[in-house]
């Protein structure tokens, strides 16, 4: 089990209360709060020590938010990769003119973002994923989840560049896995 994959199945292991501290801290950096510093910690650094391959902290701190206020449930089968967000996001896609062009319009902002600044565009997006696997996206009814293990795969490599697979941005990859989806 890669470090990530371990990572995930930390966060899926914790009980509704650590859940609602990690959703309380959404746009809060790691330090605004010795308990969510030290939830953090206890998740991320035993890994950390275990292997140098675990995911940096900055993405793994965004996801840890994430995962706390989404109720999103992680699909990764056996063997290979689940449903990325980006897949899932053109599945919920707007089948009206209008819907279609703000929602490409917020797909694009979040494409666009750094790191840094990529909280508020992955709320988004997971709010419409929840709503999709929750069945409130008549379109999107076989939406059951995302792969958290590969989003935050992707994040670890947001703004390398095309130093990782397949040579290639991430943020060109997600782009593709979009379109690919929405232009069924």
């Amino acid at each position: 089990m890669s470090q990530t994959a371990k990572y995930i199945k930390r966060l899926s292991d914790l009980q509704e209360g650590e859940r609602s501290r990690l959703r309380r801290l959404a746009g809060q950096p790691l330090d605004a709060t010795l308990q969510g510093f030290d939830l953090f910690t206890g998740l991320w650094w035993p890994l950390r020590a275990e292997s140098q391959a675990t995911p940096r902290r900055e993405p793994s701190w965004l996801i840890a938010k994430l995962f706390g206020a989404f109720c999103v449930p992680h699909i990764r089968p056996d063997s290979g990769a689940g449903p990325s967000l980006p897949e899932v996001l053109g599945c919920c896609e707007p089948h009206d003119e209008d819907g279609r062009k703000r929602f490409r319009t917020r797909f694009d902002a979040l494409l666009c973002s750094p790191l840094s600044s990529l909280e508020p565009h992955l709320r988004w997006a997971l709010g419409v994923v929840a709503r999709a696997a929750a069945g409130h996206v008549p379109h999107a009814r076989d939406v059951k989840g995302i792969d958290w293990v590969q989003l935050l795969d992707d994040l670890s490599i947001w703004e390398r560049g095309e130093e990782h697979r397949r040579g290639r941005d991430v943020r060109d990859i997600w782009a593709e896995a979009y379109l690919n989806v929405t232009s069924l």
